[in-house]
């Protein structure tokens, strides 16, 4: 058995590639519009990890998607969590729950998919404006 990937449902596709390409920093792999389903899939993965990827399901007739919470979360490490939840922060994505261990933070997609972000290796010290940051909304 080996793992294949994670389909999402989206409703917004162009929102959804800004979100995952453009801010979280995923890259597009392989895109497949099927006309006689009416469905888009585009796939993707982090740089370097093409192995694990991520399919965004856009069924084009389909105007709202079921809370994507219910299927857990997508969990994505990196090498500076405090980098990234700033950059995020500045292209205006709400941070969930923030990395005030310097290890673990999350953000939802525009489809309300949960998103975690991990630290590689040892948690970093627990700087600010991150540790005393609470959490906003679900996560």
């Amino acid at each position: 058995m080996k793992y294949l990937h994670t389909m999402v449902r989206v409703t917004d596709l162009d929102a959804s590639l800004d979100f995952y390409c453009d801010k979280l920093g995923l890259r597009e792999l392989g895109r497949y519009d099927d006309e006689a389903g009416h469905y888009t899939n585009v796939f993707l993965a982090a740089p370097g990890d093409e192995k694990a990827q991520v399919e965004l399901t856009h069924n084009w007739d389909e105007k709202t998607v079921g809370g994507g919470r219910n299927f857990g979360h997508l969990a994505y490490g990196v090498e500076d969590i405090y980098a990234l939840c700033q950059s995020l922060m500045d292209a205006g994505i709400l941070i969930s729950r923030p990395p005030r261990d310097g290890r673990m933070a999350f953000v939802r997609s525009p489809d309300g998919v949960s998103i975690e972000i991990l630290q590689m290796g040892g948690a970093l010290e627990p700087k600010e404006p991150w540790a005393s940051m609470q959490n906003t909304g679900e996560w």
